[in-house]
């Protein structure tokens, strides 16, 4: 299957968040981001899955006015990225990769700043305040000093900041790296808080397979171009069937006494392999129709480690994604 006939983008009458087509950005001869097309609807969690240096990053800063397309064209919120741009970035709640929070101001603080740079009326500081601090479960660190908080509470803080001003759409750029397997999956509560009570889009870039799993879409994004795009249980059921494997002490007597009683199998190098709907739901029968002859059974249900596999032929390499240095400078100069 060609990276073509893997990607999906029919989001039916859904409203849009995001519109990009054939988006690119190069520098120089160096291609990062390769006429991408895709679509977000609102209220939808969209994650760019790809190793570290695959683009996600440099597609982001395009999408939040932070760098110009060298061709194509985007709009966030219905506007466009380059033409209203100013527009564009009171509609967005960024999340950089690096922490930009003041650690010598206290949770408070930081909103209260954060408030005053995107002009929230000053009667409603406090409810919003009070609100984005629920959202992720902070409220009493209220008055903290952030530089008392650990990476997980900073991260949470961070996207609290991102949504006081009300946006249409969150990008969060690698918003879990470096933080621990448990942190991450509280982080991920807040995300999908924040999707359900506030009903905003996000928008996120991860090199974590498991995190992907909890977007409603995903991109696959490898050297600039996104190589797959679907739902991640539509994007696995491209990759083949759940799997039983066997090794018998008959092999050949095994494999005709499945395929007679209407499984499909068939023999490999290591013994025999099954393929079923359910790889869970299927040992049980199998390990019963061939009695005591089996000696070893392995289950395999396909993940988004095998689509990438598939779709490029290598492993995801286990490194964060392509950085953004001075990101947060940068989006604090063009604010206004």
């Amino acid at each position: 299957m060609t990276g073509d006939q893997a990607i999906s983008n029919d989001l039916g009458d859904r409203p849009l968040a995001v519109e990009v087509q054939g988006l690119t950005k190069r520098f120089g001869d160096f291609t990062a981001v390769d006429d991408v097309s895709f679509s977000v609807a609102q209220g939808e969690v969209f994650a760019f899955l790809g190793p570290n240096g695959a683009g996600k990053s440099t597609c982001i800063k395009m999408l939040c006015t932070l760098a110009s397309p060298s061709s194509g064209s985007a709009k966030v919120a219905g506007l466009d990225i380059v033409t209203r741009a100013k527009a564009v970035r009171r509609q967005i709640g960024l999340v950089f990769q690096e922490q930009t929070l003041d650690d010598q101001l206290t949770a408070e603080e930081n909103l209260r700043f954060h408030a005053v740079l995107y002009g929230v009326p000053r009667d409603q500081v406090d409810a919003r305040i009070t609100r984005v601090l629920e959202l992720v479960a902070l409220s009493d660190r209220r008055k903290a000093l952030v530089s008392t908080f650990s990476g997980g509470m900073a991260r949470r803080l961070e996207i609290a900041r991102g949504m006081l001003h009300t946006p249409r759409v969150l990008f969060l750029d690698e918003p879990t790296l470096g933080l621990d397997p448990q942190t991450r999956a509280l982080m991920w509560e807040d995300v999908l808080r924040l999707r359900d009570e506030e009903g905003v889009t996000v928008f996120l870039t991860t090199h974590y397979m498991e995190e992907a799993e909890q977007a409603d879409r995903i991109a696959i994004i490898d050297r600039g171009s996104i190589i797959a795009l679907d739902t991640p249980h539509a994007l696995k059921a491209a990759v083949g069937a759940d799997t039983v494997s066997l090794e018998t002490s008959d092999d050949a007597s095994a494999l005709a006494l499945l395929v007679a009683e209407g499984y499909r199998a068939e023999a490999t190098e290591t013994g025999i392999t099954v393929f079923v709907e359910d790889e869970e739901a299927a040992v049980g029968p199998i390990v019963d129709t061939l009695g005591g002859t089996v000696r070893t059974v392995r289950a395999h249900r396909p993940t988004l480690d095998d689509v990438f596999l598939h779709f490029t032929g290598r492993e995801i390499r286990q490194s964060h994604g392509d950085a953004i240095p001075m990101m947060a400078r940068a989006f604090g100069a063009r604010r206004g």
